[in-house]
């Protein structure tokens, strides 16, 4: 039996969420390793104030995944699968060794300066709960403009859906889905509209600059949210994380193509429970993974414990 260890995205963060990681060695080196990468006090990223920067909120989020999932190695749970939605993807392939920890740390600062400085305002991202996929795509395509651009941008759970675009696109969008018996429609925190093609230019930036990055064979499986599918190769992992921020996230299929893979477990490393959510949905769908999901936040010692009882196949 096999567990996952999935990684948040923007929207999760925040503030104190660094000065709040477990004391544990594994923890206390991660935040050394992110103070030489970024030359600066990673500490000072998890304010209120500092969040507001979509460059300080990817950094929190890719160093408290590292070091959350760190500390679980150390301690003998490690996992069989990663796989990371949206800047989750940086911490999953950092932890499967495919990349390292300071080199991903710059690229990320770097990802989140390329998107913030093309969208400093006027755009964002909106959440629908309650419409599915077709009905979704058919409410971007009635709003969609060159002057207002809409996207489904994440495919989060059968009917929990991302939208990505101007303000005013993403206002019309939300109050057709309200009209058309959308249980939600909430503005996410985010101040740039990723997931689109709004982004291709700073990806393909982003690219050229990880194509200079070493980077290995992942020692864990990395499953791409972009895809959702294993990548086994690390040029095509590079590749997917530089292009994952203009791509949509497959998120339910790539739960679901974990469970095809024998994941059995999944563990939210560092998150607001939002993860922990969306798994259940899709593990509750398979006999033998049924409840078999745990976010990590709510206690380090408990997630060992499950996660070594996993490996077991202890059914208890």
């Amino acid at each position: 039996m096999s567990s996952l260890f999935m990684f948040s995205g923007q929207g999760s963060q925040r503030a104190g969420m660094l000065h709040a990681l477990p004391h544990d060695p594994a923890v206390a080196q991660t935040m050394d390793e992110a103070g030489d990468a970024l030359d600066a006090d990673p500490l000072e990223l998890d304010t209120e104030q500092a969040l507001q920067s979509t460059v300080a909120t990817q950094l929190c989020l890719a160093i408290a995944g590292v070091a959350v999932a760190r500390a679980l190695i150390r301690q003998d749970a490690a996992p069989d699968m990663v796989a990371g939605l949206s800047i989750g993807a940086w911490p999953a392939a950092a932890v499967a060794g495919v990349i390292d920890f300071g080199a991903a740390l710059r690229l990320v600062r770097l990802r989140g300066q390329l998107m913030q400085d093309a969208y400093p305002r006027g755009y964002g991202m909106a959440a629908l709960v309650g419409l599915d996929e077709q009905q979704v795509s058919a409410l971007v395509a009635q709003v969609h403009s060159a002057a207002n651009p809409a996207y489904i941008a994440n495919l989060n759970a059968e009917r929990q859906i991302v939208v990505a675009g101007s303000d005013a696109a993403l206002a019309r969008v939300m109050a057709l889905a309200q009209t058309h018996g959308a249980c939600a429609a909430t503005r996410l925190r985010m101040a740039v509209p990723s997931h689109c093609p709004l982004l291709d230019a700073q990806a393909a930036d982003l690219a050229a600059a990880a194509e200079k990055a070493a980077r290995h064979a992942p020692r864990i499986m990395y499953l791409s949210s972009s895809r959702a599918r294993a990548l086994l190769r690390a040029d095509l992992i590079v590749h997917d994380l530089a292009w994952n921020m203009a791509r949509p996230v497959l998120w339910r299929d790539t739960l679901r193509h974990a469970v095809e893979r024998g994941a059995r477990l999944a563990v939210e490393v560092a998150g607001d429970g939002t993860l922990t959510r969306l798994a259940q949905e899709v593990f509750a769908q398979d006999a033998s993974a049924q409840g078999a999901v745990l976010d990590a936040g709510t206690g380090l010692e408990a997630a060992r414990v499950r996660i070594q009882r996993q490996r077991r196949n202890d059914p208890a």
